[in-house]
């Protein structure tokens, strides 16, 4: 039998490294026979000086060019590390694997300007040649291109594995930015998708104004202090918040300075601003989610779903809504990178990757470009 009559390998490897910076994850997905099933996971966290390097770039600085693709083929061979102990953990080798789908890492995001762009930073033609594996990456470009926000994209994956939900769906993603998706139940009706602005990320920096680790575990040192409502009020005042979806935001516009404003001529115990940066992302969440509809199924992802202090605020405020664990196939801290894998398995199908009515592309298109080791 020829080489171009092998059967295609249905084993797909999903690679995202989110707005939080905090580390790789790597999903394997078995798309056989028209399946889609995790067949295993992987985390490597980064180091904090990779964290802060990353970080920095979310504003402009001098020399960021420099410093930019500098670390374009920094964070590139170390996805071609951990994907080499993944398949080792896996006793998979590359031959086993018909692509990498990367996500990348998002330094940079302008959908509304003149000149639109989206900028993802870990190198794919240096991942493929480090790993001698197909990679598929630049998944936002083309939707930039047909007029969209380049994002979120995630939304045509939920669409997919959650399809058979009889009830109106949220999947509410908690990363560094919020995004939500919600799935209607009468399919006749819009899938909607879009990032309601801060997650984890101000709290994060906040805490790390403060503390030596990386992020405020539970949620306890927010729980400590009390929602200044007047600052919540200025935070709530931000312009992102009136616009209406599709929309899409990032590090860049909501970061340490943003809330250095805010809190400009205020006297804040900084737990108490702790407090209500916490608020202000679970009012975001919530305000969006109640406008779509009045109840349904709520799925909470990302590292915001370990947050005790936001996820009782969260369904305090959404109580008529029914808060549910994830199926136990699809693990929380896997299910991006499941997204990035189906959109590399959707490039090599021909399959729509986008949701024009999600990024406000004008039409649905194949999304991403294929790299040769």
């Amino acid at each position: 039998m020829s080489n171009s009559q092998q059967p295609i390998p249905q084993l797909y490897i999903g690679l995202m490294s989110g707005t939080s910076a905090d580390g790789i994850d790597l999903a394997l997905v078995d798309f056989s026979d028209n399946k889609i099933e995790l067949k295993a996971s992987f985390y490597q966290a980064y180091s904090k000086e990779i964290q802060q390097e990353i970080t920095s770039l979310y504003q402009t600085k001098a020399n960021e060019l420099e410093l930019a693709f500098s670390l374009d083929k920094k964070l590139a061979q170390l996805f071609a590390e951990a994907i080499k102990r993944f398949l080792q953990q896996e006793h998979l080798s590359a031959a086993d694997i018909a692509a990498i789908g990367n996500h990348g890492q998002t330094i940079r995001h302008r959908p509304n300007q003149e000149h639109a762009f989206t900028l993802q930073i870990g190198c794919n033609q240096t991942l493929a040649s480090r790993t001698d594996i197909r990679v598929i990456g630049d998944f936002r470009q083309k939707d930039i291109v047909l007029g969209g926000q380049g994002a979120p994209l995630v939304p045509a994956f939920h669409q997919a594995i959650f399809a058979d939900i009889e009830d109106d769906v949220f999947i509410v993603n908690i990363g560094g930015i919020a995004n939500i998706t919600y799935l209607p139940k009468d399919k006749n009706n819009a899938v909607l998708g879009f990032d309601t602005g801060p997650g984890n990320g101000l709290m994060d920096e906040w805490y790390q104004q403060h503390f030596s680790g990386l992020y405020d575990e539970n949620g306890n040192w927010a729980a400590s202090g009390q929602i200044d409502q007047a600052l919540l009020s200025a935070f709530l005042s931000d312009s992102y918040f009136k616009q209406q979806a599709p929309k899409s935001t990032g590090r860049e516009v909501f970061h340490l300075p943003w809330i250095q404003q805010k809190i400009n001529r205020k006297n804040c115990n900084a737990e108490d601003v702790q407090a209500t940066l916490c608020a202000l992302t679970s009012a975001t969440i919530s305000t969006e989610i109640k406008r779509i509809a009045h109840h349904g199924k709520v799925f909470l992802c990302g590292g915001g779903a370990y947050n005790k202090h936001l996820k009782n605020q969260l369904k305090q405020q959404l109580n008529t809504f029914e808060f549910t664990n994830l199926p136990d196939t699809i693990p929380n801290d896997a299910l991006e990178a499941m997204a990035f894998a189906w959109l590399a398995y959707a490039y090599d199908k021909n399959i729509f990757g986008n949701i024009p009515a999600v990024t406000g592309a004008y039409e649905q298109t194949v999304l991403g470009h294929c790299i040769f080791p």
